[in-house]
C-alpha cells in the first residue's frame, strides 16, 4: 500500500516523468502484463502482428476465448441478479442498470435515490472480485473502466487505512490554511505600533487573507475538475507557493509588502476550501460521506479559533513576526507529507492515465476514457469562465441559493467579527492579556466537539437507518436539524451581547459563543448537504461561489466590525448582528416548507 501511495503522490509522478516511467511502474507498463479478461478481445485485429493473428486462428485459443466470454456474460448476469434481489430504496420504477456498465460513472451521478442505490450496489459487488466489461461505442471506441468490482485503483475500493490517511492529510492541510488566517490576529496591535498605522490598516492583514481565499476557489475549483489536472496538481502547486510565500511574509519589513503577501497566502491556500470536499466524495460512498465531510468541515471551522491561541503567547513574548513564522512551521511539514504521500483521488484522472497506458501497451488507439470523449472539444478557458459565471447566475436566479449564500455569509462574517470584538471585551473589561484572550477562542473548539457529537448521533441513530429503510427523501428532509439549530446563533449572540459587562463573570459570554459555535456548525452541515443534492451538476461551482460570498462578507466584517463595536458599543453592536440572524430562522423554515416548490420552478435544480 505504501508503495502505491508514493507512486501516486506528486513525488512518485515526478520520478516517473524524470525516469521515463522506468521507476514506480504501473501494471500496464510491466512487460509481462496481461490484459484483464474483460479487455482480452476488445482490441482490433493487428494484421501486421502475425503471431497474434495465428493465435486468433488457433482452435484451442478459440475455445478459451468462448469460455472467457461466457464467464464475463455470467458475471454480468450475476450482477443483474444481485441488483434485482437487492431491496430498492426508491419506488419500483427506479431500477438499477448493470453494475458492469455503470460502476465507473457512479461518482458522476446526481445525489439522488438512484445514486444511493448505485453506491449500495457497488458496495455489494466489491465483496467479490468480478470482471467489469468495458463499454464499446457505436464508432468503435472502447471506454476504459475499472478492471473489476474490487479494482484497488478505484478510490472507493481503497483500504480503510488508506482512505483515512488521505482524508487526514487533507484535513490537516485545511486546518493549516484556515489557522493561518487568524494566527495574524495576535500581531495586529504590534503591527499597528511597528508601522505607525491606525487599527483599520493593521486589520487588513487578516481581511486580505480572507479575501484571497475567497477568490482562489473560483479558479482552482474548476481546475480540479479537469481530468488532466486531477486533484493533486492544483493542491501541490498552490501549496508549494503558499509555503514559499510564508518565508518572506515573516521577514518583510514594510506594511505594504506584508499585506500583499498575506493576500497571496490566502489566494494560494484556497484549493482546500472547495476541493477538499470533492476529494472526500471521491473516496467515500454517499451514505457515509457525511462523516468524512464533518471532519473536514471541523478542520475548517475550528482552525480560525486556534490561530490566536497558537500565536498569542509567542507574539506577546517576542514580536509580531512570530505569528508568520508559525505559518511557515506549520505549512512546511504538511507540504512534505503532501509531496511524498498524497495519492490522486480523482477517478477521472486515474482512468485517463490508465487509458493512455493501455493504448501504449496494446497499440489500440481506440481505447479512451469517458472524459477524453466528453471534454474533447472543450477548451480549458471555457470551463473556467463557466465555473466563475455559473454560481453567480444561479445565485441571482434561484431564491433558495440566494438565501443559502446570504445566510452562510452572514454567520461566517459574524464568526470573523469575533476576532475584533474579543479584543474589546476581554482585555478591556476583564484585564486579559493577548495570550489569555487567545484562550477564550477555545470555546469555539468546545462547541465544535459538542456539535460533532450531536451531528454524528443524528447520522448514526436516525438519518442512516431512515435512508436504509425508506430511501432518500426529498432534499428538504436534510434540513430538519437546522430547523432547531437556526435559533442558536440569535440566542448565543444576545447572550454574548448583554453578558459582556465587567460586573458579570466572563464565563457567561463564553457560554454564548459556545452556543453560537454549536448551532452554526449544524446549520452549515445541513446546508452543505442540501445544496449538492438539489444542484448536483453545479455542486463544485456552487461551493466555490458560496465560499466567495462567505469570504467577501468576512472580509468586510473584519474591516467594519471594530468601528461598529466602538461606536455602538459591544452590547448594541452584537445585538444588531443577532437581529440580522433572525432572518436565518425565517429563511430556514421557509426553505423547508416551500423548498420543493422553489426547486420545481428552478431550471438548475434536480427534483
Amino acid at each position: 500500500m505504501v508503495n502505491a501511495i508514493i507512486r501516486d503522490a506528486p513525488f512518485g509522478q515526478l520520478v516517473r516523468i524524470l525516469t521515463g516511467n522506468r521507476i514506480f511502474k504501473y501494471a500496464e507498463e510491466d512487460p509481462n502484463f496481461r490484459f484483464p479478461i474483460s479487455y482480452a478481445f476488445t482490441g482490433p485485429t493487428d494484421a501486421e502482428n502475425t503471431e497474434k493473428q495465428e493465435l486468433r486462428d488457433d482452435s484451442t485459443f478459440q475455445t478459451q476465448k468462448a469460455s472467457i466470454e461466457e464467464t464475463v456474460e455470467d458475471s454480468v448476469r450475476d450482477m443483474e441478479k444481485v441488483a434485482s434481489a437487492s431491496t430498492s430504496v426508491t419506488d419500483s420504477s427506479a431500477r438499477l442498470r448493470p453494475v458492469s456498465s455503470n460502476i465507473t460513472r457512479i461518482k458522476s451521478l446526481p445525489y439522488t435515490p438512484e445514486r444511493l442505490h448505485q453506491d449500495e450496489q457497488a458496495a455489494i459487488e466489491r465483496t467479490e472480485s468480478r470482471p467489469i466489461a468495458p463499454t464499446k461505442t457505436a464508432d468503435g471506441l472502447i471506454l476504459v473502466d475499472w478492471y473489476s468490482t474490487d479494482d484497488p485503483e478505484n478510490p472507493q475500493n481503497w483500504s480503510f487505512k488508506k482512505k483515512i490517511w488521505t482524508a487526514l492529510l487533507i484535513d490537516i492541510y485545511t486546518f493549516v490554511v484556515y489557522c493561518s488566517s487568524s494566527i495574524y490576529v495576535s500581531s495586529e496591535e504590534l503591527v499597528r505600533i511597528r508601522f505607525g498605522v491606525a487599527p483599520f490598516k493593521a486589520s487588513l492583514g487578516l481581511a486580505l487573507y480572507v479575501l484571497g481565499y475567497g477568490i482562489g476557489p473560483l479558479i482552482f475549483a474548476p481546475l480540479s475538475e479537469v481530468p488532466t489536472f486531477g486533484r493533486n496538481i492544483p493542491y501541490i502547486t498552490t501549496f508549494a507557493l503558499f509555503t514559499t510565500l510564508a518565508l518572506p511574509a515573516a521577514l518583510v519589513d514594510n506594511l505594504g509588502g506584508l499585506l500583499v503577501l498575506r493576500f497571496f497566502l490566502g489566494f494560494f491556500g484556497s484549493p482546500c476550501l472547495a476541493n477538499g470536499g470533492a476529494s472526500m466524495g471521491d473516496m467515500f460512498s454517499l451514505l457515509y460521506l457525511p462523516y468524512a465531510m464533518a471532519f473536514w468541515v471541523s478542520a475548517a471551522f475550528a482552525a480560525p479559533a486556534l490561530g490566536p491561541l497558537l500565536s498569542g503567547f509567542a507574539v506577546y513574548a517576542e514580536n509580531w513576526r512570530w505569528s508568520q513564522w508559525e505559518v511557515l512551521w506549520m505549512a512546511g511539514p504538511v507540504f512534505l507529507l503532501f509531496f511524498f504521500f498524497l495519492p490522486e483521488t480523482s477517478p477521472s484522472n486515474i482512468l485517463l492515465h490508465r487509458a493512455a497506458r493501455l493504448r501504449k501497451a496494446s497499440g489500440n488507439e481506440n481505447i479512451r476514457s469517458q472524459t477524453e470523449i466528453e471534454r474533447k472539444d472543450t477548451p480549458l478557458s471555457t470551463i473556467i469562465l463557466e465555473a466563475i459565471w455559473k454560481p453567480m447566475e444561479i445565485t441571482f436566479k434561484d431564491p433558495a441559493i440566494l438565501f443559502v449564500n446570504i445566510y452562510t455569509a452572514l454567520i461566517y462574517g459574524i464568526y470573523y467579527s469575533f476576532f475584533e470584538v474579543f479584543a474589546l471585551v476581554y482585555p478591556v473589561m476583564y484585564g486579559f492579556n493577548v495570550g489569555r484572550t487567545g484562550l477564550v477562542f477555545l470555546c469555539i473548539i468546545v462547541g465544535c466537539i459538542i456539535s460533532m457529537a450531536i451531528y454524528f448521533s443524528y447520522l448514526h441513530f436516525y438519518l442512516i437507518p431512515d435512508v436504509l429503510k425508506n430511501g432518500l427523501r426529498a432534499q428538504e428532509f436534510r434540513l430538519r436539524p437546522a430547523l432547531i439549530a437556526c435559533f442558536g446563533p440569535t440566542i448565543g449572540l444576545f447572550m454574548f451581547a448583554w453578558l459582556a459587562n465587567p460586573s458579570i463573570h466572563w464565563v457567561g459570554t463564553v457560554v454564548g459563543c459556545t452556543i453560537y459555535a454549536v448551532t452554526v456548525y449544524v446549520i452549515m452541515q445541513c446546508i452543505f448537504t442540501y445544496v449538492p443534492m438539489s444542484y448536483p451538476q453545479y455542486a463544485a461551482s456552487l461551493f466555490a461561489g458560496n465560499d466567495f460570498f462567505r469570504s467577501l462578507f468576512a472580509f468586510g466584517s473584519v474591516l467594519f466590525s471594530r468601528s461598529m463595536y466602538v461606536n455602538l458599543g459591544v452590547d448594541k453592536g452584537l445585538s444588531l448582528l443577532a437581529g440580522l440572524s433572525v432572518m436565518g430562522i425565517i429563511g430556514m423554515w421557509v426553505l423547508y416548507i416551500y423548498g420543493a416548490r422553489l426547486r420545481a420552478r428552478s431550471k438548475f435544480a434536480v427534483s
